[in-house]
């Protein structure tokens, strides 16, 4: 607006043209932004997009994650076994603490920041629903934990068919690894992104989720453990109903005889395992949605 310089009745407005069109593409609904947002929170996940320090931690972790599956492959390649060193499905408990660390310290990437800088009120300004924002993030993390478990289990099965193993045994064995890592990475995602929801502060977020999968698998396993040498194993295999990790060692023990502490002996308890490590899924999905709800109508 431009004026003579005065206030008086001699004063005249100019409109200038700018030259700004407006958009006249297509205008995509809920489902696409929902896409765009899983896409850029898989990205964020692994500093995809964000600062050069934000990517060291994901990749270093996702690497020590992927060395033992790359000795196990130089081994049956230059010396020559007849079956894998470790099991597809035994393989997540052995790098367990660095599949905790990573999805303690990306969940809060995808779920505290946005509430802390009120950056979530932009987000849900859109023709955006909370429910499916939460249900976005979530998806990002649960596709950012399948990276991270699938790629050894992708690895060794490389390796078992150049090596010349058993096609047969092999798939239906990385098959069953694959149910598996999927169940696991959903209950990791839905706690972990339940905690980072609750949690403005990444840092508490990182040391709730750590305290509730890593110290509370640690404290099963040593009931655990003191159950069977007291020779109490019903007792054993309730207690690996109380984390995601225990569940998941005992499916591992009762579907693809790997170890395990105390695996389910009946199919009874097979059944209740996979039932709590759903319920336990579902259940944290479902308070994530609501968390969103509320921030939603404040």
């Amino acid at each position: 607006m431009e004026g003579d310089g005065e206030r008086g009745s001699g004063s005249r407005g100019v409109i200038h043209d700018l030259g700004y069109l407006p958009y006249r593409g297509p205008r995509r609904g809920e489902g696409a932004i929902a896409w765009a947002l899983v896409l850029t929170g898989l990205r964020n996940a692994f500093g995809i997009g964000r600062s050069g320090r934000s990517k060291v931690l994901p990749f270093v972790l996702l690497s020590l994650n992927l060395l033992p599956a790359v000795i196990v492959a130089g081994i049956l390649v230059f010396i020559g076994l007849d079956d894998l060193p470790i099991g597809y499905a035994a393989y997540a408990s052995t790098t367990q603490v660095l599949l905790g660390i990573f999805v303690a310290a990306q969940a809060p990437v995808l779920f505290s920041r946005d509430l802390r800088y009120g950056s979530i009120t932009l987000y849900l300004a859109r023709p955006l629903r909370s429910s499916t924002y939460a249900l976005a993030r979530a998806g990002s993390l649960l596709a950012a934990t399948l990276v991270f478990l699938l790629l050894p289990i992708l690895v060794l099965y490389a390796v078992a068919l150049l090596g010349e193993l058993d096609f047969g045994e092999q798939t239906r064995d990385a098959a069953v690894a694959v149910v598996l890592v999927v169940l696991l990475a959903l209950s990791l995602t839905g706690v972990a992104g339940l905690i980072s929801a609750w949690s403005t502060r990444r840092g508490f977020a990182v040391v709730g989720t750590i305290a509730v999968l890593l110290v509370g698998n640690g404290l099963v396993s040593a009931v655990q453990g003191v159950a069977v040498s007291e020779g109490d194993r019903e007792v054993a295999e309730v207690a690996g109903l109380f984390t995601p990790y225990s569940l998941y060692r005992g499916l591992v023990g009762a579907w693809a005889d790997e170890g395990g502490v105390a695996p389910p002996s009946s199919g009874g308890m097979e059944l209740l395992y996979v039932l709590v490590f759903v319920g336990l899924s579902l259940a944290c999905l479902a308070a994530l949605v609501l968390r969103y709800r509320k921030v939603a109508r404040t």
